[in-house]
């Protein structure tokens, strides 16, 4: 496969934290809960974040088996034919890149406790952004 030869260079901006001992396989399926530990030199940036609002969640991959151009078309579990990998949501993507709506139930500090994890503890937390559905006007 020839992708782009430029590499970019993503660095953890926080860790997923959950005691769940298994997640479901999309956010919007999800009711666990855990914990967004973002890193504390990074913590002024929550400013303004607040329980009940919904935030994007782009994480990694970090446990996906490698991509291959044989997972350009994979069959999901709970689909009856195999379906093109832009069209699912598989980890097992050209850049392992995922991205999960969370609910905040209480924000302490640099730490973010949500709710409709589908990431299992340890994923690395690559940006956050607020759900475009709550955008205040005129932002």
């Amino acid at each position: 496969m020839n992708f782009i030869d430029d590499a970019i260079l993503l660095k953890p901006i926080g860790w997923v934290r959950t005691k769940a001992a298994r997640v479901p396989r999309n956010w919007w399926l999800s009711d666990v809960e855990g914990t967004l530990e973002i890193d504390p030199a990074l913590g002024e940036g929550l400013h303004d974040i607040h329980p009940g609002q919904r935030l994007l969640v782009l994480f990694r991959f970090h446990q996906s088996p490698a991509f291959s151009p044989d997972k350009l078309v994979q069959k999901p579990p709970h689909r009856d034919r195999p379906m093109g990998i832009f069209s699912i949501c598989s980890p097992i993507r050209p850049n392992p890149i995922g991205l999960s709506v969370v609910e905040v139930l209480e924000v302490n500090g640099s730490d973010l406790r949500v709710r409709g994890l589908d990431m299992i503890d340890g994923t690395p937390i690559l940006d956050l952004k607020p759900d475009f559905r709550e955008r205040e006007p005129g932002t």
